[in-house]
């Protein structure tokens, strides 16, 4: 909600502010985001690429090239999984159902993950 906020403060209309908050909210929901509006989607598939690589063989090597020389990844790969984690370690119960709880994993030694189906099985109801 910070950039909603933000956005509100400076007079930005309600359509956008919906917008905004859905690219944030959606940038990585797969199966989902590609399928809204074109800057969620453009969201979504530009995480993917920079985060994952995915993408990456449809970018010529001048391409990539540039990207690299406008944006060096310094260390990207070895400073996200830290940086991630920073913004949850605190909360890691809210990484349930989400890609978060596999850099729980990583970084938390004997992590364990709330599993959907035990949530099921040991639910209060008799059946």
């Amino acid at each position: 909600n910070a950039a909603r906020d933000f956005l509100k403060s400076h007079g930005v209309e309600s359509a956008k502010l919906q917008l905004v908050g859905d690219t944030i909210a959606l940038h990585t929901s797969i199966g989902i985001a590609e399928h809204k509006e074109n800057e969620v989607a453009l969201m979504y598939s530009g995480v993917g690429l920079d985060v994952m690589g995915e993408g990456y063989a449809h970018l010529s090597a001048k391409n990539r090239e540039e990207i690299v020389q406008a944006f060096p990844r310094d260390n990207f790969k070895k400073k996200i999984i830290p940086t991630f984690f920073e913004g949850f370690e605190h909360k890691t119960e809210t990484t349930f159902g989400n890609i978060k709880a596999d850099v729980c994993a990583f970084m938390i030694p004997n992590f364990e993950r709330k599993n959907f189906c035990d949530c099921i099985l040991h639910s209060p109801w008799s059946e």
